[in-house]
């Protein structure tokens, strides 16, 4: 039985946490922009880390189930609705067969994941299920979802006696979103290679001036707007590797952050970096949304990172414990 596409989305794709181990001839590592929300998504139905989720960004895509499946929507809320009712997010929910999902309207965030349980049957390309659009493999196709696309489910579980005649069933318990003990405003930095070659105002300004990301960003970059930072000289640059969360000045004096999709090398000064733990933050911005940097150090770095695995951890045991419980019990 298959998960059929009934009306496309402006960019809805396959990914997973991403390909790794190819950057050194070109190809990056792609995967969600929201590896932590993706994550939770797969938890909350019982599947691990590594499985193919749906990425869905605002107007999504309405979606056919044909036959019953649990399912977890994480990440930005884009009001869903089964059947025309609406369900929550952060909560694992029972889908019956010929179910219709659709997304109404954006309230927060920028990126919606859609997991089920027993994940998508996609074959991998370069050991990742990850849609790589420049390339044109992986996931579905290698391509965004267009309408009439079917993907085939892996369910490992029969759920139609556990739906009790209902359309849907929202199962008791939920995940929190919230790893951080004092959720701040800010995007934590470190400084990059070529910091110190910015001029001390630009320095200052860096992480004492609010910036707007513009329209012109997408899954490869942001592009930020704000006031224009100096080097110190004005030196061509060899192209040097780059990742996730790297913070270029452009010759402009404007900012641009590198995200899943981006390139694997760059010869622009690479200023700053987006600590890993923060990925997930940047990723639900939106256009003409305003966000504010802090420099932090190694030591923070890792402790926020291990803080956010901790979560995550804990997530996924507690789901897999309620998940089981509820299947053995059988109500």
């Amino acid at each position: 039985m298959n998960l059929r596409i009934i009306k496309s989305g402006v960019l809805d794709t396959v990914q997973d946490q991403g390909r790794y181990g190819w950057q050194h001839i070109g190809i990056n590592a792609s995967g969600a922009m929201d590896r932590f929300s993706a994550e939770l998504a797969n938890a909350l139905v019982g599947n691990d880390s590594a499985q193919p989720v749906l990425e869905m960004h605002f107007p999504a895509a309405s979606l056919f189930f044909e036959q019953p499946s649990l399912i977890a929507i994480c990440g930005a809320n884009f009001s869903a609705v089964l059947n025309g009712e609406p369900v929550p997010c952060y909560q694992p929910i029972l889908v019956n067969k010929y179910s219709i999902l659709q997304f109404e309207r954006l309230n927060q965030g920028a990126r919606a994941y859609l997991a089920i349980e027993g994940g998508m049957n996609i074959g991998k390309w370069l050991n990742s299920y990850s849609t790589h659009l420049k390339a044109g493999a992986g996931g579905h196709a290698g391509r965004p979802l267009s309408t009439d696309d079917e993907i085939r489910l892996n369910s490992s579980v029969d759920w139609q006696s556990y739906l009790e005649r209902n359309e849907f069933r929202v199962l008791p318990w939920r995940a929190s979103d919230f790893w951080e003990k004092e959720p701040v405003d800010e995007i934590y930095i470190l400084p990059g290679r070529e910091f110190s070659g910015l001029t001390e105002l630009s320095q200052l300004s860096l992480t004492g001036k609010t910036f707007t990301l513009t329209p012109q960003s997408d899954r490869m970059g942001y592009r930020l707007l704000g006031d224009p930072l100096e080097m110190q000289n004005r030196e061509e640059m060899i192209s040097t590797a780059v990742t996730f969360g790297t913070i270029q000045l452009l010759p402009n004096g404007q900012l641009t952050i590198l995200m899943a999709d981006h390139q694997t090398t760059g010869g622009y000064p690479r200023i700053a970096h987006v600590i890993s733990a923060h990925h997930s933050r940047l990723a639900q911005l939106s256009p003409a949304e305003k966000l504010r940097f802090r420099i932090t150090d190694y030591s923070m770095a890792e402790v926020l990172y291990r803080r956010q695995q901790q979560h995550l951890h804990q997530i996924r045991y507690a789901c897999q414990l309620k998940l089981e419980w509820f299947i053995h019990a059988g109500h």
